[in-house]
């Protein structure tokens, strides 16, 4: 069975290969410039792990002159090609290109490691063959990736000092904060990464233990599994990649349901290098995903004027322009800030007022929506999943509302949950999710997050504050904004007894609310 799917790995790789590398190289070229050259080879990682690798060297190099070097690592279960079409172009501007496949995936060598010590030294293996076997210049140097292969950059960016200028795409600075945030594990992106290793790589058994854990719920494992976390995230290593001072540009999707954008936007405040943070409409990867066919794309446009600037030294601007760039939902084009923090300039607090009780174990009707599905349908036609508000069993679901809006609220950033909570059972998990709600009753989901609580007092309340997922929304006048509370998403795995009940109290010495971000107006 493993060499069926050795050899169906093999014979994929040859075919996208093929039809890129015609389809790239000769089809896209302009008819009357060379195309740039390709060459597919190997390279020896960390450990003597061979990678499959691919470089598209500028059309004309001859060995008299050094380019500057860009070095894409693949996204997680995607082959070396998957960079082709932007490595072309990147080459067309004067770059020498090197994509390679991470060990563990396709034809490279090794098991995955969760962008692990192994995959940081693979990287610098990587630069030292491109110095050596290609017209790289030394003092120029770069490194890109979407998802997987942005959280390689970033790492290696930390641990590298040669690297000058990243661009992160799609990728995580804080891996618990991404898949484990609210201490809830986030299943349905769990099981997709679990499935597309398993389907086009060898996990290490280091990392199917910790999957195995993770859909366990195993308590006991839960402290190994925050510290294997940290150790693959570049948020442990930020004051270490300050130092080494390479400009960074993050960029990522607001409904992205594997790497949340709260943790991209953390990260991105506690930077002090010269810097970039573009948000937009989407899911997981989606909004970079026309650009890997060559397509017009906003995100590989700026990818290329970042490392333009910072590796070449061009004055196209970017450094000028407001270093926080963000496309709403539900309309216009980019809004400019000068940092995260005054993107939700005004805060407005909706009360959550009275005393409610809910039942567990039961799924209301309010829901995240369904992996990639429903932040792509956001992304295209403005369909974010919807729920009727007067229709939620307030059996299962606590709803409070706001009054009707007399003028459009332009929801930015990150939203906040304060509320006093008091549980039947030591354990449980819940789940807000705040809606933009119509004239009819119907609610468009804004944004979410899951909150899990372990070892309480049952009857004891205790405080909760939780971070929604961050966001740019515009909430039309006439309509109002609901918060609904509940215990069950099929996003996430849930940890209530049979029978827990929940209740919300708003104490008059620390009243319960929302605190909603509106852009300044």
């Amino acid at each position: 069975m493993g060499h069926g799917r050795t050899t169906l790995r093999t014979t994929a790789v040859g075919a996208v290969s093929a039809a890129l590398v015609a389809g790239t190289v000769v089809g896209l070229a302009p008819a009357a410039q060379a195309a740039p050259s390709v060459r597919f080879v190997d390279i020896t990682g960390d450990g003597g792990t061979v990678l499959k690798a691919n470089v598209v060297t500028p059309a004309g190099a001859d060995g008299s002159h050094d380019y500057p070097l860009i070095v894409l690592p693949t996204s997680w279960g995607l082959p070396q090609v998957e960079y082709l079409a932007q490595a072309q172009k990147l080459a067309d501007s004067g770059y020498v290109v090197l994509t390679y496949n991470v060990r563990g995936f396709w034809q490279s060598g090794g098991e995955i490691e969760v962008a692990g010590p192994p995959d940081i030294a693979d990287a610098s293996k990587v630069i030292d063959w491109a110095l050596a076997n290609t017209p790289a210049d030394p003092r120029h140097i770069g490194m890109a990736g979407v998802s997987y292969g942005a959280g390689i950059s970033l790492l290696a960016a930390a641990h590298d000092k040669r690297i000058k200028a990243v661009a992160a795409l799609s990728g995580w600075a804080d891996l618990i904060a991404s898949i484990y945030s609210g201490r809830t594990q986030h299943l349905q992106a769990g099981a997709l990464l679990d499935g597309a290793g398993i389907l086009t790589g060898r996990e290490s058994p280091e990392l199917r233990q910790i999957f195995d854990n993770f859909y366990a719920s195993d308590l006991t494992h839960e402290q190994e599994m925050i510290d294997w976390g940290r150790k693959r995230s570049v948020a442990t290593y930020v004051d270490q990649l300050n130092k080494n001072g390479a400009a960074v540009m993050l960029a990522n999707a607001w409904g992205d349901t594997i790497f949340p954008v709260n943790q991209y936007a953390d990260f991105y405040e506690k930077l002090t290098v010269p810097k970039r943070l573009e948000l937009r409409p989407g899911d997981h990867a989606t909004a970079e995903l026309t650009g890997l066919f060559g397509l017009p794309n906003d995100v590989w446009t700026d990818t290329g004027r970042w490392f333009d600037h910072y590796l070449k030294g061009a004055g196209n601007g970017i450094d000028r322009e407001q270093p926080v760039q963000l496309k709403s939902r539900s309309a216009g084009g980019y809004e400019g800030y000068p940092d995260w923090k005054s993107v939700g300039a005004t805060r407005r607090k909706m009360a959550l007022a009275g005393s409610t009780t809910i039942h567990a174990n039961v799924d209301s009707g309010a829901d995240g929506g369904i992996v990639f599905l429903s932040s792509i349908l956001d992304q295209v036609a403005q369909l974010p999943p919807v729920a009727s508000i007067p229709l939620l069993p307030r059996r299962w679901a606590a709803v409070w509302q706001s009054e009707r809006y007399g003028t459009a609220q332009q929801v930015r950033g990150t939203a906040s949950l304060h509320t006093t909570l008091t549980p039947t059972k030591e354990s449980g998990t819940l789940v807000a999710y705040l809606y933009d709600v119509g004239p009819l009753g119907f609610g468009k989901l804004v944004t979410n997050a899951p909150y899990t609580w372990h070892d309480r007092t049952p009857g004891e309340p205790f405080d909760v504050d939780l971070d929604l997922f961050s966001t740019a929304y515009d909430v039309p006048a006439g309509h109002r904004l609901a918060l609904v509370v509940d215990t069950v998403d099929p996003l996430y795995i849930e940890h209530n007894p049979s029978g827990a009940q929940l209740t919300f109290s708003s104490p008059s010495d620390d009243p319960s609310y929302v605190s909603v971000p509106l852009r300044e107006q």
